[in-house]
């Protein structure tokens, strides 16, 4: 999973087989989708279960699901559960808890019928870890006629003891929506789609994302790879999208190897409006073939495929772990009663930091680039808490004080894998890296074996050097902060101090120049704030009211379209600004002259280590 997070304060595998190849009916669950007929924005489904020979029977939906790792209670979006006879007669249910459904009568039971409510719909754009909100690529869009987004856990359940059951799928659909998936359609209707899957666990891993035909098909080596686009207002297509994404996938597939478990692997982009009641958590989640991605559609071009390129390759490099290499619990996973593994430093840790050395292997990034995303992880890291056992976190991660933590795992998580990275090469004279470990892993392990949570660090240790294991005894399972800069030193690399360009109404990513009048939604500047080099370059004053930028009117309803379309700007470029200054309205005109902020960051100082530092950086 990667989340994105920004400011509202300013603002198993793939497995596809023939109808042939199902079990008999009776030991199938078969379920109902119908995306035609939507009614008060909820989807009916249907399930037929198996045979039972027990009495009552309790249907579950998941409180938790793999990569989320929160307790999102997919039950609270269910409702009207009934259950039925062969004869059409109700059978008893009961409630048990938020999640779950006991079913009298169960050897009876015939049918089972629930209304979905979608998840986008209840959004509240709050930050991480202030609310209830599912996370939106792990959620659902219920949009009649136009789209639909089925993380297939958010509209199908299991029953208590059938987890191993076969599972059928049937969704019916408008003609004028196709559904994409790295699932195989068994079905040749326009209206109908027919998808088997060996069990539950297997099911829940494949979303499809129904919508007005927009996708995009290609070939990297021996895997097919489809992107999917929804956009509201048609403002980007597949199309535009896919050239920059292939050279992407391109350049992973180069740099991961021999590391492959998938031979097709789906993309499905929905673009959110920001204006609108909507999905507001941007991201992605991962699952073995495919991932889901959410973005805002304000975004330009540029910037959506420079996001794309950093959260989609995130998602892409799970396939090495967890979906490759992982725990018991991982392997065994309890969607209501969630065991959770000790090691997110390595299934997200790791993840995120191939995300970015993949960027400088391949020439995607410069090495100062490389060097400034490490550096921001630092100062990232360091606002959270730098002396909890991260191994502790991770295994408690879905509880508090641990849980305000999770968002670690994608700073101090890839610095961890990157001070492994180091150490691999420093001890093996730059012949090894952290990538030829995960290969070994992945021989050793891979998909359908899984690790001990306690024995992973004595492998990784037997795999490569005494100094790797002590680290992660210290520093990893111990309290003890990083000495980062002891790590780059034996890259030949020391700290340094460089300017970056700053955000014309946000001081230090935290501190805002601008504010809003409640009373009327109107933006403005703050009345007792120093003012930045592009307001004062502008003649803006504190007070001075912001009613539209480049002929386009802000407010509090689309100040999110103002900042996104800030981060475009560049010194230079020509800017008109509308204000309302004592009473009075006009518009200014002038160049943008954008703000510079000064940053830690890192750079290669000892060319005596130059070899080992260009086999670490590009391989």
């Amino acid at each position: 999973m990667k989340k994105l997070m920004f400011s509202l304060a300013l603002v198993g595998f793939l497995w596809s087989c023939s109808p042939t190849q199902t079990t008999t009916k009776q030991n199938d669950v078969a379920v109902t989708i119908d995306l035609i007929n939507v009614k008060d924005d909820k989807v009916m489904v249907s399930v037929t279960p198996p045979t039972f020979t027990t009495e009552s029977v309790t249907y579950h939906f998941p409180k938790t699901v793999p990569g989320t790792y929160s307790e999102d209670n997919y039950g609270r979006f269910i409702e009207n559960v009934k259950a039925f006879d062969n004869k059409g007669k109700t059978l008893k249910v009961a409630k048990i808890d938020e999640n779950s459904y006991s079913i009298s009568d169960a050897t009876k039971l015939s049918k089972i019928t629930y209304l979905v409510n979608d998840t986008f719909d209840t959004e509240s754009g709050a930050g991480f870890g202030e609310s209830e909100d599912v996370f939106s690529p792990a959620g659902t869009n219920i949009k009649a006629g136009e789209n639909f987004m089925l993380n297939t856990h958010g509209f199908i359940g299991y029953f208590k003891g059938k987890e191993e059951t076969p599972y059928k799928l049937i969704v019916q659909h408008p003609e004028t929506l196709t559904g994409i998936s790295a699932m195989t359609d068994a079905d040749p209707s326009t209206t109908l789609d027919v998808f088997y899957m060996p069990k539950y666990a297997n099911l829940v891993e494949m979303p499809i994302m129904y919508s007005k035909p927009d996708f995009t098909t290609f070939r990297i080596d021996d895997m097919d790879i489809i992107i999917s686009v929804y956009s509201p207002t048609g403002k980007y297509t597949a199309e535009q999208i896919t050239p920059h994404m292939e050279n992407m996938m391109k350049a992973q597939k180069r740099f991961l190897g021999p590391i492959d478990a998938t031979k097709k692997y789906a993309i499905l982009l929905y673009l959110a409006d920001v204006e609108a009641k909507d999905a507001k958590g941007f991201g992605a989640l991962e699952h073995p073939t495919s991932t889901t991605v959410v973005m805002p559609e304000v975004m330009d071009l540029e910037m959506l495929q420079e996001q794309l390129k950093d959260v989609v390759s995130h998602e892409f490099f799970h396939i090495v772990t967890p979906l490759t290499i992982h725990s018991t619990e991982i392997q065994n996973f309890d969607f209501n009663n969630p065991q959770m593994s000790e090691h997110l430093w390595m299934y997200e840790g790791v993840t995120e930091y191939f995300a970015n050395l993949f960027q400088i292997n391949q020439g995607l990034i410069e090495e100062g680039e490389f060097f400034e995303r490490m550096a921001g992880k630092i100062a990232q890291s360091r606002q959270m808490n730098d002396n909890m056992s991260f191994t502790k976190m991770s295994k408690n991660v879905l509880n508090q004080p641990y849980k305000e933590q999770y968002l670690n795992v994608y700073n101090k998580g890839a610095l961890i894998a990157m001070c492994v990275d180091i150490l691999i090469r420093e001890n093996s004279n730059g012949e090894k890296g952290i990538l030829n470990l995960m290969q070994e892993l992945s021989k050793q392990y891979g998909k359908n074996k899984a690790f001990k949570d306690e024995e992973l660090f004595d492998k990784i240790t037997a795999l490569t050097y005494p100094a790797v294991g002590e680290f992660l005894k210290t520093h990893v399972a111990g309290e003890t902060p990083i000495p980062y800069e002891q790590f780059f030193a034996k890259m030949g690399v020391t700290e340094t101090t460089i300017e970056v360009p700053g955000n014309p109404f946000l001081k230090g990513q935290t501190e805002p120049y601008i504010t809003i009048n409640p009373n009327t939604k109107e933006i403005l500047v703050l009345p007792d704030s120093e003012l930045n080099i592009f307001m004062t370059s502008l003649g803006l004053k504190n007070n001075d009211t912001l009613l539209a930028f480049n002929d386009k009117s802000y407010n509090l309803d689309n100040i999110y379209d103002l900042i996104m379309a800030s981060v475009n700007w560049k010194d230079g470029d020509a800017i008109s600004v509308k204000i309302k200054r004592d009473g009075k309205e006009q518009t200014i005109k002038g160049k943008v002259i954008m703000p510079k902020e000064k940053q830690e960051s890192y750079i290669a100082t000892d060319n005596t280590k130059k070899t080992v530092r260009d086999a670490w950086l590009k391989g």
